[in-house]
């Protein structure tokens, strides 16, 4: 019966609570039957096992019996569940559909205050869920880290954050405004943003980040950062905007050789890396095929040194490029080059098989060691002009460096080797690996001896190190290095600007470099052809140029490299006498011309 009171909520969860109550009764009292039922049972057949009068026949029909009893019990108790999911769930529709009713009318009587306070209390809640927990006063919070996309993709709007000038036989970057971005690392974890900046980046000064701040230029979860004792937390992201400068390189023209819908091959000029790194962004093959051939997305096969000239493999899409990768390590492509070394080389075929080590990663260094890796290089004598020999060189292994390391110990280095031609291995130079030295001693010894030439752009150092600014002496495992090219200003390209100029704010310069852009532009045209070949413009690097034009000359007042005026390399000062010349696969094979410096009739300057 349902009993009346004067709440009409009450009326309906008092028959509610009894229905409940009666249906956990039964299910308990089945339960407990069913329990009891299998202990007497079982009790039964362990005094009937011991009965030795009783037939195999008569243990089995009992055993058999038992089992159906279980099984009965069983389903019985699954039907009674069933039923009491049923009755729970229609008896739990009618209580919500009563809350609903009740809950209507009680939200007319609410106060507007009441309301605005569940409101609020919502309000409260998600922030709280959003921060994951409720922060203590004073407390800063940061965002959770977004996802990184693993892929390396670059598109118009990088190609159009600057544009280029030739001059002197050289590719220049007008400088740009740029953000390096990157993640706390863990041992920045508890420590200020000054104390990250004064050990582990170096390329400026504490007054220049100082004023950096400011002006808004470094940023801390994109929030412009007001005082540079912010101690840093777990997840923390880092946007820190420069006025960055590029090196120069080679001016000769970006030549693609194929481009059938699967593969791009290209001729890359001695001097261009392959894809952006350390100081060099546009100053890259990747760079200049999205600015200049609309070429975009592509993904890389195989890389060469930066002084390394000739076949460069891309492959257009992840398939092929899988492919390719696939054959790489099963040794199914062949790689030739030819280079010109120091010395008459000897006839018929030298087979070097010495394992090679890594000693620095900074410089890219590597030598002989027992400890190395297993390496393997064909070389063959192709000519002898009295001084220096061509050689046709087959790496059967892909070591860093291999082709030049080898070359060395055989004690004929490549004749223009900045690394393995150096003096700074003594007067053998590593002949048969025989060194002399340490490693650190030898590091040490090649960056002075560059230091002195004011040539360590040959190196690829860290700016810190170029421009005389010591960082930390200790290479770090976890790529400490790669952290200072992720967030300080990179080498001058050569463009300058006095100290009065430098003090123009960045809108007055935009309109004074728009006027010099289209000087240059003039300048640029007038040296269209190149060993011959004709500049190839179209209409991707037009628009590039158009889109860049406020950038151009840009001058920036807290800008360092604005203020130095440094000399630019010589064309043949980039040039490293080593050519891919063929890249060849089961069914396809790729190959350049022979640089003129591997001719047979070549003379040295």
């Amino acid at each position: 019966m349902m009993s009346s009171t004067q709440d009409g909520s009450n009326s309906v969860t008092e028959p509610l609570d009894g229905m409940f109550t009666c249906v956990k009764g039964k299910v308990a009292g089945l339960n407990a039957l069913l329990c009891v039922g299998k202990r007497e049972n079982n009790h039964f057949l362990r005094h009937l096992y011991r009965d030795t009068n009783v037939s195999v026949k008569t243990l089995g029909t009992l055993r058999t019996a038992q089992v159906s009893f279980i099984t009965l019990n069983f389903s019985k108790q699954q039907s009674y569940t069933a039923a009491n999911a049923m009755e729970t769930k229609d008896a739990t529709a009618e209580e919500d559909s009563r809350d609903t009713d009740s809950t209507v009318r009680t939200n007319r009587g609410k106060r507007k205050n009441e309301e605005t306070d569940e409101a609020a209390k919502q309000g409260n809640r998600k922030k709280q869920k959003k921060c994951g927990k409720q922060l203590r006063p004073g407390e800063r919070y940061v965002p959770p880290p977004q996802k990184r996309n693993p892929g390396v993709s670059f598109s118009q709007e990088h190609f159009a954050e600057t544009s280029y000038c030739f001059e002197g036989g050289l590719r220049k970057v007008y400088p740009y405004y740029f953000d390096f971005t990157t993640y706390c690392k863990g041992r920045w974890i508890g420590k200020t943003l000054l104390e990250v900046f004064k050990s582990e980046f170096r390329a400026e000064s504490l007054d220049y980040y100082n004023k950096a701040v400011k002006e808004g230029r470094i940023k801390l979860n994109e929030t412009p950062v007001d005082d540079l004792n912010i101690i840093l937390k777990n997840n923390d992201f880092m946007r820190n905007t420069v006025h960055r400068h590029e090196p120069p390189v080679s001016g000769r023209p970006l030549e693609v050789l194929v481009d059938d819908g699967e593969v791009v091959v290209v001729d890359k000029p001695a001097s261009l890396p392959v894809h952006p790194c350390g100081r060099y962004r546009h100053n890259t093959v990747i760079f200049i095929l999205g600015k200049e051939k609309g070429l975009s997305g592509l993904h890389t096969v195989h890389r060469l040194d930066r002084l390394t000239s000739g076949v460069l493999l891309f492959a257009r899409t992840l398939e092929v490029s899988k492919k390719l990768d696939a054959m790489v390590r099963e040794r199914q492509l062949e790689k030739e080059y030819v280079c010109r070394v120091e010395g008459q080389f000897p006839e018929g075929e030298v087979v070097c098989e010495e394992p090679i080590l890594v000693v620095s990663f900074r410089v890219g260094l590597c030598r002989v060691h027992p400890k190395g890796k297993e390496s393997r290089t064909v070389f063959q004598r192709l000519s002898y002009n009295g001084r220096s020999s061509v050689v046709r060189c087959l790496p059967l292994t892909g070591r860093t460096h291999q082709i030049r390391v080898h070359l060395q110990f055989l004690g004929f280095p490549i004749f223009n080797d900045p690394i393995y031609g150096s003096s700074a291995w003594g007067p053998n130079r590593a002949k048969g690996g025989l060194v002399g030295i340490s490693d650190e001693e030898l590091l040490e010894a090649l960056i002075e001896e560059h230091r002195s030439k004011e040539s360590l752009h040959l190196l690829d150092l860290p700016e810190e190190e170029v421009s005389g600014k010591q960082g930390p002496k200790k290479e770090c495992s976890d790529g400490a290095q790669e952290h200072n090219d992720q967030i300080t200003a990179p080498e001058s390209s050569g463009v300058a600007c006095d100290d009065n100029s430098c003090k123009l704010t960045q809108e007055e310069v935009k309109a004074e470099g728009s006027q010099e852009l289209h000087k240059s532009t003039s300048a640029a045209e007038n040296e269209g052809e190149m060993n011959g070949t004709h500049k190839e413009k179209d209409s991707v690097s037009d628009e590039a140029s158009r889109t860049a034009k406020s950038n151009a000359f840009v001058r920036d007042h807290l800008c360092g490299e604005c203020k130095i005026v440094r000399p630019d390399p010589m064309e043949k000062d980039l040039i490293m006498y080593l050519h891919a010349l063929r890249y060849k696969g089961p069914d396809f094979e790729y190959s350049t011309q022979m640089p003129d410096w591997a001719k047979e009739d070549w003379l040295q300057d």
